[in-house]
């Protein structure tokens, strides 16, 4: 086998986990794509003799490209209109390693629309950091040399991070039939106009968080009660759409809602269940993060 053909083939197989990589550090796909192009044209470079661990060595070019795209983007979203929701990702009906239950649990909930916007309350380097130790089990060693720090520096900022995520982080699971009946249910009240019925599916202190990015309309702030947000979907459902289009899929780990108009998507709403409740609705709506919204993405660890 060539040189060529076996950087490609190592890099075609970690693709999956390399793109999960970057999406978790910069929250786009879009960067995403174009930070594992430049990985491979620096990966095609490498002497193979040279490479003690493919893995970690690939990953660490990934991770490098994702802080060099997170930080250059800091500008924009100190300047973005309204909250900041990461591009959705469209996912397959099953993801993980495969025969491993676990793994699945952990990553979907590592790409959760709720854990990434904790994410984005953490610095790039401590994100990175939290990304490689707590999502992928990189060692200590293996994360310093990705991110240019000392192997105690890491240690530190992944013993903070931790602790942020998780004051923040909700556990509660559904099972699976609970999570489809809930998606059911707010969609169909939703459309009724049916106020209390809606609010019986929602937590008592669920949020919404709906990203327009001045672009369209959205609203500026997070909207928290489950009578508020009630109030405000039933007021969009009475939008007139014309060739309204509805779809339900799975993004970010979780049940969302694909809203169309004329075949162009309109606005993608991700659920997260919690305790048999809706406890977060995301609503991402600036048509520069739906460009590729329709394209399923493989994830892995």
């Amino acid at each position: 086998m060539t040189g060529s053909s076996t950087h490609a083939d190592t890099f075609t197989h970690l693709r999956p986990l390399l793109f999960t990589i970057a999406y978790e550090i910069t929250g786009s796909t879009t960067d995403a794509d174009d930070i594992l192009q430049e990985s491979y044209l620096r990966w095609a470079a490498v002497d193979l003799d040279t490479v003690r661990d493919v893995r970690s060595y690939v990953a660490s070019i990934v991770t490098r490209q994702s802080l060099n795209t997170l930080r250059a983007s800091a500008r924009r979203r100190e300047e973005y209109v309204g909250p900041w929701l990461p591009e959705p990702l469209r996912m397959p009906e099953t993801i993980g390693a495969a025969g491993d239950p676990e793994a699945d649990v952990v990553l979907g909930e590592s790409v959760s629309m709720a854990m990434m916007v904790v994410l984005e309350s953490l610095g790039p380097d401590e994100r990175a950091v939290f990304v490689l130790r707590e999502v992928f089990g990189f060692s200590h060693s293996e994360i310093a040399e990705a991110v240019g720090k000392s192997v105690d520096a890491v240690r530190q900022s992944a013993g903070r991070a931790r602790s942020h995520v998780q004051a923040r982080r909700r556990r509660f699971e559904s099972t699976p039939a609970a999570v489809d009946e809930i998606t059911t249910a707010f969609l169909s009240t939703t459309l009724s106009g049916d106020l209390q019925g809606l609010m019986n599916i929602l937590a008592p202190d669920a949020v919404l968080i709906s990203d327009g990015g001045g672009k369209v309309n959205a609203a500026r702030r997070p909207i928290h009660g489950a009578d508020k947000i009630a109030r405000f979907l039933i007021g969009i459902a009475r939008w007139e759409l014309p060739e309204l289009g509805l779809e339900s899929a799975i993004y970010n780990g979780g049940p969302a809602l694909v809203i169309s108009s004329r075949g162009v998507v309109d606005s993608v709403f991700v659920l997260e269940v919690v305790g048999g409740v809706v406890a977060g609705v995301y609503a991402v709506r600036n048509p520069d993060k739906l460009a590729a919204v329709l394209t399923p993405f493989d994830i892995a660890r």
